[in-house]
């Protein structure tokens, strides 16, 4: 069973416990067994929050919007800030304790399952990493309160089924929040996209966006791939392939027709381009059915 802190709950904060039926159903249903919460919660202001574990038997995410806690993971000290979002993985002997004068205030769950571990590579907590800065994100709150409405339901487990599935949802995108996180960068981002689509009907260079973003283009494509897990010039293709498709749906004009209009005198070739990325042919995507 989960071991949840014994912090005295008020009432404005909540703890909710998965009965350990229901979590013996969650571990075998085939839409739940692969990752499940055990249990959730909202401490607001969470004065005198502490807890001590030697033995943690699942993982446990926390994200903190307000104050601060002092936290210590096999043997490493951490402060915990407001904007933080902390994993503690399974196995992981840990301490905790809310700053005495300036208390955390947190949304959590503890989940398990095994899909967790391949979670926690891709929201970003592979190797020592503990804690992801990712700001105040509405999203991540959305997400976290979504787990919370299974409350007053009974344990039916209709229920909690579907706020596993929602804990799937939450965790799936914490990447996408934390892609979002430096402003500076999401304009540079924006700016070189807002380019990218203006200029759909002509050929550009990683040189050309480069210089946009005042880089080198070796610095700018490290950047870039860092940023986006892809690379700049590949998703100018997959923005003219998005093009494309969309022309192919809502025109009648040949392809050699549509592939000059995105820059590409040759059709055979953007054709070839199109099927890598669409695993189709323009012609076999134009005659697919579609509803």
């Amino acid at each position: 069973m989960t071991q949840t802190s014994q912090w005295p709950v008020p009432k404005d904060s909540i703890r909710y416990v998965v009965p350990e039926p229901i979590i013996r159903l969650l571990a075998s249903h085939p839409l739940t067994r692969d990752l499940y919460p055990l249990a959730f919660g909202h401490y607001r202001r969470a004065t005198g929050h502490h807890m001590h574990r030697e033995h943690h038997h699942d993982n446990l995410l926390i994200y903190c919007t307000e104050g601060k806690a002092f936290l210590n993971v096999l043997g490493e000290p951490y402060t915990v800030e407001a904007g933080d979002l902390l994993l503690l993985p399974a196995g992981a002997n840990h301490r905790y304790t809310a700053d005495p004068d300036n208390p955390w205030t947190i949304h959590w769950v503890h989940y398990t399952g095994p899909l967790a571990e391949d979670f926690r590579n891709y929201m970003g907590f592979d190797g020592p990493t503990r804690i992801r800065h990712l700001g105040r994100q509405p999203r991540l709150l959305v997400d976290f309160n979504g787990l919370l409405s299974v409350r007053q339901t009974g344990f039916r487990a209709r229920g909690l089924i579907h706020a596993a599935n929602r804990l799937r949802q939450l965790l799936a995108a914490v990447p996408i929040n934390a892609d979002e996180t430096g402003h500076e960068r999401q304009a540079e981002l924006d700016t070189i996209h807002n380019y990218m689509r203006e200029h759909l009907d002509e050929r550009i260079s990683l040189e050309e966006l480069a210089d946009l973003a005042g880089l080198s283009p070796a610095h700018f494509a490290t950047r870039y791939r860092e940023q986006t897990g892809t690379s700049p010039i590949q998703h100018f293709l997959h923005l003219k392939v998005e093009r494309a498709c969309q022309l192919l749906d809502t025109t009648s004009s040949s392809f050699a027709d549509i592939s000059r209009r995105l820059g590409y005198d040759d059709a055979y070739y953007f054709s070839r381009l199109f099927k890598k990325v669409m695993g189709q042919s323009p012609r076999d995507y134009r005659h697919t059915a579609r509803h």
